[in-house]
């Protein structure tokens, strides 16, 4: 059941993502997506992504702030 709502999430921010032209909250809702389906190091390059290529974004603080969770694990 958890796999097939994981599965749902995603498919959901793939459709929605040709739709909102916010591509910083796009690749941080992957890689959410990417931690919930225990994928950490992916979650990271994707934080890191989003750090390097949208710095000014409300999303880039967000980033670092998961990423830094991600390292103390």
């Amino acid at each position: 059941m958890k796999k097939m709502i994981l599965m749902a999430m995603a498919i959901a921010a793939i459709m929605l993502s040709g739709c909102s032209g916010n591509k910083a909250e796009e690749l941080f809702d992957t890689a959410k997506l990417e931690e919930l389906q225990n994928n950490p190091k992916h979650a990271g390059q994707l934080y890191q992504e989003i750090i390097e290529k949208y710095p000014e974004s409300d999303y880039a603080e967000k980033a670092k702030q998961r990423l830094s969770e991600l390292e103390k694990k």
